[in-house]
C-alpha cells in the first residue's frame, strides 16, 4: 500500500472519530460538551446534571451508528467484488428480509420473547444466519454461474413474503413496532446494546482482512486468480460468509438500513481505486462517518412542525436513492 493510501485511511479514521466526538453535542437540545464529558468520565451517574444524562443517551447510538455504517459499507464492497455487480448490496442475498422475518415473529407473537428485550435481535440474527447458510448451500449445488445471486434473490422474496404474512396475521397494535423495525434505528439504550454487534463484525473482518490481496485477484479474473494459487471456491465462500456475518450482526440490532452498502463503496473508489487494501479500511471509516451524519440529521430534523426523531432508514434512502438512479443512468 502506498503512502497516499495510508494517509487517506489514517485521515478518514481521525475524521470519523472527530465527527463521532462532536456529534454528541448536537440534537434537539444542545449541550456544553466538555463539561458533560468531564462529568461522564469522573462522576457517578447520580451526580450528573441534565447535560451529562443527554450525553449518556447520545453516545451509545453514535457508537452503534459508527459500527453499523462501517460494517454495511465493508460488506457492500465485498459483495460487489464477489458478485461482479456494481449494484450489489449487503442485502442482495436476502439477509435483511430474513432478519426482519425473525424479528417480526417475536413482535407479532410475544410468547416467543423468551429472552426478554433481546429476543427480537436474537431471532433476527438466527434467521439471517439461516438464510446465509441456505444461500451458500443452494449455490454450491448449482452449476449455474449466477446460482449464488439467483438463490439470494429467491430467498429474499421468500422471506419477504414471510414478513408480509406475519404482518397480515399480527395484532394491529403490533404493526407500529413492526414499521419502526423496517425503517431502521440506531437508538441504543446503553453502551452494551451499542457494542452487541461487535463480535459479529470482528468475526467478519477477521475473515476479510487477511484476504484483501485475494479480493484484488478475484475482482480481476477468477481463472487467473486460480492459476496464481488462490483457492477461489474456498475464499469466495469464506468472504461471502464474512459479508453475511457483518450484515446479519448489524440488521439484528438496527433493522434494515438501506443504501449504505451501495453508496459508500462507490464513493470511496473514486479516491482509493480498486485495490482492496485501501478500499476496505476506507469503506469502514467512511461508512461510519456517513451513518453518524445520517443519524445526526435524523435526530435534529423538524418535519411538518414535528421536532422528533426521523427514522434513519428514511435519511439514508433520501441520500442513497438519487445516487442509485445516477448509477443506473451511468451504466446505461
Amino acid at each position: 500500500m502506498n503512502r497516499g493510501s495510508l494517509n487517506l485511511i489514517a485521515g478518514l479514521g481521525v475524521i470519523s472519530l472527530l465527527i463521532a466526538f462532536f456529534a454528541t453535542c448536537f440534537g434537539t437540545i444542545s449541550i456544553h460538551q466538555m463539561e458533560a464529558w468531564r462529568q461522564w468520565l469522573s462522576l457517578p451517574s447520580s451526580q450528573w446534571d441534565q447535560q451529562t444524562h443527554i450525553l449518556a443517551l447520545r453516545l451509545p447510538r453514535i457508537v452503534l451508528a459508527w459500527l453499523a455504517g462501517g460494517a454495511l459499507a465493508t460488506a457492500g464492497a465485498v459483495m460487489q467484488t464477489l458478485l461482479r455487480n456494481s449494484l450489489a448490496t449487503p442485502f442482495t442475498l436476502g439477509i435483511a428480509s430474513a432478519g426482519s422475518f425473525g424479528a417480526f415473529l417475536v413482535l407479532a407473537m410475544p410468547g416467543l420473547a423468551i429472552f426478554g428485550s433481546m429476543s427480537a435481535p436474537l431471532y433476527s440474527l438466527l434467521t439471517s444466519l439461516l438464510c446465509l447458510l441456505l444461500v451458500l448451500k443452494i449455490s454450491s449445488r448449482s452449476n449455474r454461474a449466477d446460482g449464488l445471486l439467483l438463490a439470494g434473490i429467491t430467498l429474499n422474496f421468500l422471506f419477504g413474503a414471510g414478513v408480509m404474512l406475519v404482518r397480515y396475521l399480527a395484532d394491529p397494535f403490533q404493526l407500529a413496532s413492526m414499521e419502526r423495525w423496517m425503517l431502521g434505528s440506531v437508538n441504543a439504550v446503553n453502551i452494551n446494546t451499542a457494542l452487541a454487534p461487535l463480535p459479529w463484525i470482528a468475526l467478519g473482518l477477521a475473515f476479510i482482512l487477511p484476504r484483501l490481496s485475494a479480493l484484488d485477484q478475484l475482482a480481476f479474473d477468477e481463472e487467473i486468480a486460480a492459476a496464481r494459487g488462490v483457492p477461489v471456491k474456498r475464499y469466495k465462500t469464506q468472504l461471502l460468509l464474512a459479508a453475511g456475518l457483518l450484515t446479519a450482526g448489524v440488521v439484528a440490532y438496527t433493522g434494515p438500513i438501506g443504501f449504505v452498502g451501495l453508496l459508500v463503496p462507490h464513493a470511496v473508489r473514486w479516491f482509493t481505486g480498486l485495490r482492496h487494501g485501501a478500499l476496505i479500511p476506507a469503506c469502514f471509516f467512511s461508512g461510519g462517518i456517513f451513518m453518524i451524519l445520517a443519524d445526526l440529521v435524523a435526530r435534529t430534523s423538524e418535519i411538518a412542525g414535528r421536532n422528533s426523531e426521523l427514522p434513519i432508514g428514511i435519511v439514508t434512502a433520501i441520500v442513497g436513492g438519487p445516487f442509485f438512479l445516477l448509477l443506473l443512468m451511468r451504466k446505461n
